[in-house]
């Protein structure tokens, strides 16, 4: 309690734990994206190919985008909880990308 009545928040270390997943998340999305994109271009560059490694950056921007808004939200002394958009986003970009994942295999 300080001098006010007021208590003080030790978030100890969650937020780290939680800033730390977000970054592990993003460069899962970036290894996916990269290897999407070799994967889509390894027959040398077609139209198809093109447009998927598009649409492979574009989510990976988006992923980013949601993901670094998110920590820095982390980095308040109360950080705010996920907001309902950013959650949706998050999820439309996974989602996206797993539907990228099972195009390219078949």
């Amino acid at each position: 309690m300080t001098a006010t009545g007021e208590q003080v928040r030790d978030p100890g270390l969650q937020p780290e734990r939680t800033r730390l997943a977000w970054r592990r998340t993003t460069l899962s999305c970036t290894v996916a994206a990269v290897l999407a994109g070799r994967a889509a271009l390894h027959g040398g560059p077609t139209v198809p190919g093109v447009l998927a490694c598009a649409l492979c950056l574009l989510l990976w921007l988006g992923f980013l985008a949601v993901a670094h808004r998110r920590m820095v939200a982390l980095s308040a002394c109360r950080p705010r909880t996920l907001a309902l958009g950013t959650a949706r986003a998050a999820a439309l970009c996974t989602l996206a990308f797993a539907v990228c994942a099972a195009a390219m295999v078949i």
